[in-house]
C-alpha cells in the first residue's frame, strides 16, 4: 500500500503563535534616531564565518549576510548604516534612520496594498533584511538556513553611548573566545 503526504491546514491561533515583542511600547521606531542592532542565527549556529587571528574569515553564507547588510540603504533612502561587524552565529550594527518615511515612498507597492502608507520601521528594516537574506541563501543551496524570529536593539541616546557602542562592534572579533555567543568558548 503507497501512503501519499496530505497537507494537514491547522487555525492559526493568535494566543500561541504570537511572538511576544521585546520593542518599547510607546516608542516610535520610525523617527530619526540611532540604534544597535543585534540579528542571532538560528539556534546560535555558527554558520556565517569563523573568527582567526581575531579576524573573521566569511563563509559564503556570512558573504551573503554581510552583502545584503551593506545594500539595506538601497532600500530605504531614510537609512545610513555605520559600524557593523558580523560574527560566527550573530550580526551587530547601528542603523540610522534619517527621517520619517512611508514604504510608499521607498519600494513598489502595487503587489502589497496593505503596504501603502505606512511608516518605515526599524522592525520592518530589519525584517526586509532578514528576508531578503535569506532569500539568497537559500537560493544558494542552503535550504536549512534561518534567523532567529526576533533581533534585539538598543535605542542609541548620546554620542557618548554611541561611540561606546562603536568600540563594542570594532572590537567584537577580538574578543570572540570570551564571547557568550560563542559556542566554542574557553
Amino acid at each position: 500500500m503507497e501512503l501519499t503526504a496530505v497537507p494537514v491546514l491547522m487555525a492559526y491561533n493568535n494566543l500561541v503563535n504570537r511572538r511576544k515583542s521585546i520593542r518599547l511600547k510607546e516608542y516610535d521606531y520610525s523617527q530619526p534616531g540611532e540604534y544597535f542592532i543585534t540579528i542571532c542565527i538560528y539556534e546560535k549556529k555558527c554558520i556565517l564565518g569563523e573568527i582567526v587571528d581575531e579576524n573573521i574569515l566569511f563563509s559564503p553564507i556570512g558573504e551573503i549576510a554581510k552583502r545584503c547588510w551593506e545594500e539595506i540603504p538601497e532600500h530605504f533612502s531614510n537609512v545610513e548604516l555605520d559600524e557593523y561587524v558580523i560574527m560566527p552565529n550573530h550580526i551587530h550594527g547601528i542603523i540610522m534612520i534619517t527621517e520619517c518615511r512611508d514604504l510608499i515612498n521607498q519600494i513598489p507597492t502595487k503587489n502589497y496594498p496593505l503596504m501603502k502608507n505606512q511608516k518605515v520601521t526599524l522592525g520592518k528594516i530589519i525584517r526586509h533584511y532578514k528576508a531578503r537574506t535569506a532569500k539568497h541563501i537559500h537560493d544558494s543551496g542552503s535550504m536549512d538556513f534561518r534567523w532567529q524570529p526576533l533581533f534585539y536593539d538598543r535605542i542609541i541616546r548620546s554620542d557618548k553611548e554611541l561611540n561606546n557602542i562603536r568600540d563594542y562592534i570594532i572590537n567584537n572579533p577580538l574578543k570572540w573566545y570570551l564571547d557568550e555567543e560563542n559556542p566554542y568558548k574557553t
